[in-house]
Parts: C-alpha cells; sequence; structure tokens
C-alpha cells in the first residue's frame, strides 16, 4: 500500500460453499485461478496413507470414549490396561499432537500457496530470497548520515561565553504550497524550530491554499520560478531545507559555486520516483537516473519519515539517507476516512453483520505488496486462536477472522477457504481482503486488529497506527519499536512473541460474552489519543538535533535552545481542521516533475532515435574533457587579452575618436568568440573609476552587473562568465594558485591580484570594489546612486574614500550597557579574535615593545561602519592600502607558520573548523578582518570617508 496512493476499491470474499466471490469482479484471464485446488498448488507428493491417517485421527476424537475403550485393549496395542489415568494422559497427548499438525499442515499449505500467488518484482523479490524466516530487515545509516544522527549537538558550545545578535537563518523550499499531511508536518516542525531561535524565509515553487497559513507562519513568501532560481543569495543562510521532489529544479541553483558548500537537507515524503526508477532502467533511461542521483548526491542528507521508503530509494543512496520518523498521513488518513464512512454501512456493503466479533489480522509494512510468507510464519502463533474461536460449535459467537494482505486478485482467499475447510473452522469464518482494496475499509469494519508479523519493524507500523486512530483495541507482540510508544493494558495489549499460549490469554482480556470486553473499550480510547501524536516528538527532536550536528553557526549567531526547552510536542491539527473534516486533503491536478522529466529524457531519445543518430559512449564529453577544453580557452583569452592589453598601453589619448572606432570594430570581430570584451570595455574608456565586482563561482553571475562602470574579477580560473572581460584573479597572482591562500585570502586575493602590476588592468584614478553578494543582499548601488558618484568624482582631488553597504547591527546605541565598541563588534564577527589578531600583528609589523599598546584607538561616535566590499578610493591610495595590508597578512601568516599547531586557524571558532586545513568560517572570518583592516588603516592615515545612500 503505498503511502501516497489514493484509496482503492474494497475487495472482500467468502461463501458457503467456500468459493472464490468476490464483489469487485477479476477478469476472465485470473478467474480460473482460484478454482485450483490446495492440492494442485502444493508442491510435495501426496501420501494418501498420511491422509487416512488424519481421518482416522479426526473421527476418534468424535467418537465416544466407551468405544474406544475396549477397542484399544481387544487388539492389544499396549501392554497396560487403557482406562482410567492412561486414557485421560493420552487423550492429552492425542490432543497436542493433532494441534501441532494441523498448525504445521496449515502454515505449509498457506507457504507453498502464497509463495506461488501472482509474481514479485524486482527489489521485493530479492530482498524476500535475502531473509530467512523469523529474521529482520532493518535500515542502518551509514557515512555522514550516521555522524549526523549521532553528534553530540551544540552542548559544548553553549558552555562557552558567546555574544551574539542573530537567530540562525534557515530557507525553506516549499512545494505547491498544499494543505495535506506532508503541510502538516512541516508548519508543526517550522513553529517549533522558530520557539528555539531558527528564524525562517520562505521560497516556493508554485501558490496554493496554505500560503495564507506560511505568511502568518514567516511573512512574506517568494514564488520561484524558472527564471528566479538562479536569482537567490543562498549564503546568507545557515542551512536550506527542500520539501518533496517537486524542489529538484530549485536545488540545481545549490550545485554552483558558491553555493555548494550551504548545507541541504531534503525531506522525501512520496514515493513517486520509487516507483519509476525500475521502469527508467528497463527503459535504458540511465541518464535520468544519473540525472536524480547527481541531485540526491548533492543534499548533505536526504530524510524519509518511515525506513521503507530509503529502501525504495536505495538505487540513488549515496551514503546521506537518514530516517526521522514521524509523518501525520496515517492519523490524517483515518481521520478523514472516519469522517465520510460509518462501520455498521461497511459491514452490510460487505456481508458482515453487526453482531459478528470481526478480528483483522495484519502483517509488516516492508511486505505489503508482495506478503506471503510473513503470514505464514506467524500462523504457529495465530493457530491456536483460529482452532478456539473458529471451530464449528466452539465458539459462542459468530467469530471473523480475516488476513489483509496482498492483492485482491491473486487467489489468496480461495487458498484460504480451503486450508481453513481442511482444518476443521466455520465456512466463512476466515476471509482474506486485498491491500489494493479499500484498507482503510476493512480496518474501520474490524472489532480487533491482531499484528499478526514476525518481523520487527524499526518504525511503527502504520496500520496499526490507523486502527489505533479509529478507535480499535490492537494486539501485538512486545517488540521494542511497540514498547517504546504504547504501554501494555492501557494503549493496547502484548503478548511474547511465538507464545500462542499468551496470544489466547491476550485475547481473552479483550472478549466477553462474544462482545468487546469494557477493557477493550478503554483501551480503544486509550489508544486512539495516544495515536493522534504518537510520533510528534520524535520528529521534532530529530530534526531539531540534526541541525545542530549539520550547520554550521557563526560567532554573530545566536545558538538555539535545546529542545528539551519545548513545551508543545502536538502536531498543529487545528490549522487543518477544516480539511479533515471534509475528508479529503488537498489534491490538485498538478503534473509530477518526476514525470515532466521522465517525458523530456524519452521525447530526447524518440528525437534522436527518429533522426538516425546513436549515442556512443566514446562520443560522450565527459566533465575532463570539458574542463580541459575549458582550461585551452581561458589561456588563449588570456594570452589575446594580454597582447591587447600591451598595445592599449602604447596609446596614450583614450579620447581619440580613431581609438574608439578601432576598438568598436575589434569588438565586432570578437563578437561570438569566448570571454568576448563587452560594450562595457569600450564605454569605460576615458572614464574616472571602475568597479571590481568580486566573485568564485557560476551560481554568483546573475548577481553581477554589465555596463561600463563595473568589471568581474574571477577567483575561479574555470567560473568565468564567458561573454565578458572579467579579470582572471588567480593568473595575475602567483600566490592564488595555492589553493589555500585562495580560500583563506577570499576577495582580499582579488584585490591583491588587481594591484599587482596595475598598471597593465587598471588606468584610471579611481577604483571600487562591490561584492557579488551586495546584489543578493539588495545593498548594491542603484542606477541613480551610480551616476550621483561618478559626477561626485569626476575631476575630484580630494583623498576620500565612498562606501554603500553598512554594517547593519544593532547594539543599542551609544550610550547604553550593550553598545558595542568597534573592538568588540570585531570581536563579535570574528569568534573572539579580533583583537588578539590584530595586536599581534601589528606588534610584529611595527616591531613594537610587549608593554606598548599595539591596538591604534578607533573613534565612537554615531558614524557607520563598512561591511561587504562595497566602495570606492583614488587609486594611488588604494595602492597604499595594498601595501599596508600585505605587511598585515604576512605577519599574521608568519604568526601562523611559526605556531606548533599548523592545522588550527588563528581565527577558527568550531571543531570542523579546526579538522579541516581550511575552514569555511576562518574563510568569510577573514574577508571580515581584510574589511576592518581597511577601517584602521582610514582612521591611521586621517583618510576622510563618505556614506553612499544606495
Amino acid at each position: 500500500m503505498g503511502r501516497n496512493s489514493s484509496p482503492p476499491r474494497l475487495d472482500g470474499n467468502a461463501n458457503e460453499n467456500g468459493k472464490n466471490n468476490t464483489i469487485n469482479n477479476t477478469s476472465d484471464n485470473n478467474s480460473d485461478q482460484g478454482s485450483y485446488s490446495i492440492r494442485d498448488r502444493f508442491p510435495l507428493k501426496r501420501n494418501p496413507g498420511h491422509t487416512r491417517d488424519r481421518t482416522k485421527h479426526s473421527s476418534l476424537l468424535d467418537r465416544p470414549l466407551v468405544r474406544t475403550r475396549p477397542r484399544f485393549n481387544r487388539k492389544g496395542l499396549l501392554p497396560f490396561p487403557f482406562r482410567g489415568i492412561y486414557l485421560f494422559y493420552f487423550l492429552i497427548f492425542f490432543s497436542v499432537f493433532a494441534f501441532a499438525v494441523a498448525s504445521v499442515v496449515m502454515q505449509s499449505s498457506i507457504t507453498a500457496m502464497l509463495f506461488r500467488q501472482g509474481g514479485e518484482r524486482g527489489w521485493r523479490r530479492s530482498v524476500r530470497e535475502g531473509l530467512m524466516f523469523g529474521s529482520s530487515l532493518k535500515f542502518i545509516p551509514v557515512g555522514i548520515s550516521r555522524l549526523l544522527a549521532e553528534g553530540g549537538g551544540l552542548d559544548r558550545m553553549r558552555s562557552t561565553d558567546r555574544i551574539g545578535v542573530r537567530g540562525p537563518r534557515l530557507a525553506l523550499i516549499l512545494g505547491r504550497m498544499k494543505k495535506d499531511p506532508r503541510s502538516l508536518m512541516l508548519v508543526t516542525l517550522v513553529k517549533s524550530l522558530q520557539r528555539l531561535g531558527y528564524i525562517f524565509k520562505i521560497y516556493a515553487l508554485g501558490n496554493g491554499k496554505a500560503r495564507s497559513m506560511w505568511e502568518h507562519i514567516s511573512g512574506q513568501i517568494l514564488i520561484l520560478g524558472p527564471e528566479q532560481f538562479g536569482h537567490v543569495d543562498w549564503s546568507i543562510f545557515e542551512g536550506v531545507i527542500a520539501d518533496s521532489l517537486e524542489a529538484k529544479e530549485a536545488i540545481s541553483s545549490l550545485m554552483k559555486e558558491p553555493f555548494d558548500a550551504i548545507p541541504l537537507i531534503w525531506i522525501i515524503q512520496e514515493d513517486t520516483l520509487a516507483k519509476r526508477l525500475p521502469v527508467y532502467r528497463e527503459m535504458g533511461l540511465e541518464h535520468l537516473v544519473s540525472n536524480w542521483k547527481s541531485a540526491f548526491t548533492r543534499a548533505n542528507v536526504v530524510v524519509f519519515p518511515d525506513f521503507t521508503l530509503p529502501m525504495l530509494y536505495s538505487m540513488l543512496d549515496t551514503g546521506n539517507f537518514l530516517v526521522i520518523p514521524g509523518s501525520p498521513v496515517d492519523m490524517w488518513g483515518a481521520e478523514s476516512y472516519s469522517m465520510t464512512h460509518v462501520k455498521h454501512q461497511l459491514r452490510k456493503d460487505n456481508g458482515f453483520s453487526m453482531d459478528d466479533m470481526v478480528v483483522l489480522v495484519v502483517g509488516s509494512s516492508f511486505f505489503y505488496d508482495e506478503l506471503s510468507w510473513d503470514y505464514a510464519v506467524a500462523m504457529h502463533t495465530i493457530g491456536p486462536l483460529l482452532m478456539r474461536y473458529a471451530r464449528r460449535n466452539d465458539a459462542g459467537g459468530p467469530f471473523k477472522f480475516i488476513f489483509l494482505s496482498g492483492n485482491s486478485t491473486d487467489g489468496y482467499n480461495d487458498a484460504l477457504q480451503q486450508v481453513a475447510s481442511r482444518l476443521g473452522l466455520m465456512q466463512g469464518s476466515v476471509w482474506h481482503y486485498g491491500l489494493d482494496g479499500d484498507a482503510n475499509g476493512v480496518l474501520l469494519m474490524a472489532d480487533i486488529v491482531l499484528y499478526g508479523s514476525s518481523q520487527e519493524e524499526q518504525g511503527f507500523p502504520p496500520l496499526i497506527l490507523r486502527a489505533m486512530t479509529f478507535r480499535i483495541p490492537v494486539i501485538t507482540p512486545d517488540f521494542p519499536i511497540m514498547k517504546k510508544y504504547v504501554i501494555d493494558g492501557t494503549h493496547g495489549v502484548f503478548f511474547p512473541k511465538h507464545n500462542p499460549d499468551a496470544l489466547l490469554r491476550a485475547f481473552s482480556l479483550l472478549i466477553s460474552n462474544g462482545k468487546l470486553s469494557r477493557f477493550a473499550q478503554t483501551v480503544a480510547s486509550s489508544g486512539r489519543l495516544l495515536a493522534k501524536n504518537i510520533l510528534a516528538s520524535e520528529c521534532i527532536t530529530g530534526y531539531a538535533n540534526l541541525l545542530e550536528n549539520l550547520l554550521n553557526f557563526p560567532s554573530d549567531v545566536l545558538l538555539p535552545a535545546p529542545v528539551s526547552k519545548l513545551q508543545q510536542w502536538q502536531w498543529e491539527w487545528n490549522l487543518f481542521r477544516e480539511e479533515i473534516e471534509l475528508g479529503n486533503s488537498d489534491i490538485s491536478g498538478d503534473v509530477s516533475v518526476v514525470y515532466i522529466l521522465e517525458e523530456e529524457f524519452t521525447k530526447h531519445i524518440n528525437d534522436m532515435s527518429e533522426n538516425g543518430t546513436e549515442i556512443q559512449d566514446q562520443d560522450i564529453l565527459t566533465e575532463q574533457d570539458l574542463d580541459i577544453v575549458t582550461e585551452i580557452e581561458n589561456f588563449e583569452d588570456y594570452e589575446r587579452l594580454e597582447m591587447e592589453e600591451v598595445n592599449e598601453r602604447m596609446e596614450r589619448n583614450p579620447g581619440v575618436w580613431e581609438e574608439i572606432y578601432r576598438n568598436a570594430r575589434r569588438s565586432e570581430k570578437l563578437k561570438f568568440e569566448a570571454n568576448e570584451r563587452d560594450e562595457g570595455e569600450l564605454e569605460r574608456t576615458g572614464q574616472s573609476v571602475c568597479i571590481y565586482e568580486i566573485y568564485s563561482g557560476a551560481g554568483a553571475w546573475p548577481f553581477l552587473h554589465h555596463g561600463s562602470l563595473y568589471r568581474g574579477l574571477s577567483l575561479s580560473s574555470r567560473a568565468r562568465r564567458l561573454r565578458s572581460d572579467d579579470v582572471d584573479a588567480v593568473s595575475r597572482l602567483p600566490v592564488l594558485n595555492d589553493t589555500y591562500y585562495r580560500n583563506l585570502l577570499c576577495e582580499a586575493g582579488g584585490m591583491f591580484s588587481i594591484a599587482n602590476r596595475v598598471d597593465n588592468i587598471h588606468r584610471r584614478p579611481w577604483i571600487g570594489f562591490q561584492s557579488w553578494q551586495a546584489a543578493g543582499r539588495k545593498v548594491s548601488l542603484s542606477t541613480k546612486a551610480e551616476k550621483v558618484l561618478e559626477e561626485t568624482i569626476q575631476g575630484s582631488k580630494a583623498d576620500v574614500m565612498y562606501f554603500w553597504a553598512c554594517l547593519d547591527v544593532d547594539g543599542g546605541g551609544p550610550g547604553t550597557n550593550d553598545a558595542f565598541t568597534f573592538w568588540s563588534m570585531c570581536d563579535m564577527l570574528n569568534a573572539g579574535h579580533c583583537r588578539t589578531a590584530f595586536e599581534n600583528a601589528f606588534r610584529k609589523m611595527y616591531i613594537l615593545p610587549s608593554d606598548m599598546e599595539a591596538l591604534p584607538p578607533m573613534p565612537k561616535d554615531d558614524g557607520h561602519w563598512s561591511a561587504l566590499h562595497s566602495w570606492v578610493m583614488p587609486t594611488t591610495s588604494f595602492l597604499e592600502f595594498i601595501m599596508f595590508s600585505r605587511m598585515f597578512v604576512d605577519s599574521l601568516d608568519a604568526l601562523h607558520a611559526n605556531s606548533s599547531e599548523l592545522n588550527i586557524c588563528l581565527l577558527g571558532s568550531s571543531d570542523l573548523q579546526v579538522s579541516r586545513v581550511v575552514p569555511t568560517t576562518s574563510v568569510s572570518t577573514i574577508g571580515r578582518l581584510i574589511i576592518t583592516l581597511l577601517l584602521v588603516y582610514l582612521i591611521m592615515s586621517r583618510k576622510n570617508t563618505v556614506t553612499v545612500g544606495y
């Protein structure tokens, strides 16, 4: 039974002749399957003698004792007189023997029958063949998933002093914003995480009924279309949570630098793709499987709500699968169904009366579709129950035992009826319903639900959850997963596994004079209350712990509160009460992205087949081939640019029209070449300023500007824009070839590359820099501000710096106890190591004695501090600052090189940073440090600063 499948039709079978009598008739091709004799399904050789012995033994039990006693005495079969106490012991032994034979026959018959019913498909057959009777099937996380599941959280960080100014930010990517069980789970999770201190920004792939609810929870929602996927600055978030398979297209933007390092949690609650993966393999759509696998690989962890889904998706598993149990889908389904159906009508429609005692036997959820031997293994335990309550004239009331498994068209009911007849059970006392029918209806008809599986499941059985929601008492083996949530005698009744006598005792507690006892009704009511929110606490706790182990919390971020501080552990049912009472969920006709991608790939293959084109493996470009081609193109473009720059240096009159004309002709000639010099280069001729936008990956391209004022500065040779004249920082500064220094210097490395042989690349009186993040954070210059800035600096001789991205940190304002000073704010942003790093570096730079103050005093006025790298200054001042910065960085690096712990960054702030050579947070911290160094330089040099409104 798929978790997302629509409820199929109800199917039931029974009549007095013991033949298959289905409500929903099967086709003619399958109708003769149910007419086979049970002996035709039995793989063993027939033994007539054995049959006669069984008939003889059965007849002996029905004959009076007065006739059996003299017969045995006359034949002399025993050396002692067969009377009195000997007869009593013999009858006890014979009864036990007869029951054992009957149980073995029943188990063998059903096992042989079910193994021959229908065909098993794909992975289910391989799984069944790999298991033995009574064994368990478990999902065990490996790799990073195991580390995240078993991590220690933030306990150690919470024990240290920490000053934060904001909560951890998370992005949530929703699907179509439907009101369904998945939304119920996410709403509950988001509201709980908000109570812990997390801040959410919600994106959605489409509009839906739940939009107003989500807006009430987290404010404005941004609808993402294909054109907006690449225009979201994911770097402002500590992590991203994607819901459902529909988020795949949005995840594609997270696969590019610099967003490929953002922690991503992908929640998969549907099995749509899992059902199609084997089909793709059969159709030869390996490229489609690889496409999905690459998306799954991008996620740091793929989270499933139950333990069956990761096994279904095992084809895409790369070691990042994790299960966090907890989903209200079963409770939602049962509640909605009970609003539109009633028990007495369901019984009437299926041939049961309200006086019947209906006992439903369910099994392991993992084998729902092909369930067979799981029931057969449990027959030894259930057998005595059937023999006692379903034998002719033995039961005080009409007991009906229903087995819910397999498919209704596979002939299970016919075989069960024949086995029941051979064991002497009442005709019509044993029924079979398939899971391809109305499983909710079968559950609602039952008076008692018995979990008869021998499989110890890792998660709470879904059918048991639904039965408890229907207010039906349940009897289950005392498996650990059941004892974890259910109290014996309060929410349900336990019995030891493989113990028929204990099952009989447990069953008798729920029966009184052929009806449910008062104890059973109390257990059912308590079970319903428990089932309503049974897994909510584990779901919330699991995600809270996952976030603590996965996310990196910078030093200026407040740590989330411990999950133990939460007081509410319930699903947010009140927000979805209307949908549940109407008996339906938000079901729209949107086509899943699974089928959209499948159609695109299939169409592509069909088009190639029609054109007579076949793709050979050796003709497919690999990633290595693309890298080689890119390197060749970049090298050729670099040589061309260098030659052009040398020639341009010989032209000393930038205002001559002939030069502009020659540049225009040259631009048209190179229009379709890679890394062409765009129109902005021509417009920059004669301008007084150029702003270099620093970026480090293709993911930052949509945030870069075009035009005469801007020029890209790429920190990665492979990530330059194709149709632009972006500067390759790595080729201009040899030290950036070292990955360690390139990642450590970050944007400062781009500035150093421009200062290196500056006349070759920049011959203008003013120079500026702007981080690519400025556009994503809405703090870049507007068109009006650009014109004002250009007019202001035109012909200006003042030594001044203009900046427009201000630090947005509210410390309470001057004069208050919690107001931030310059150095305290720098410490807060740099894990508390700012003052120490500056003091040690300055002391080494200027060879200061130990008793002299090394930190320069900073002003304490009401001005603004610069943030990011968004500023303009005279080129001469920029070169002075770069000389000052190089000395500072060299001193800081020398201090680090002399350290005995070479793998520890001086500005690192977490265990993850200590264990890595180039820590992620240390990179951003160094960028902040260079900003701080720029401000210190301006103050020490007594230079003026002006804030530009963007």
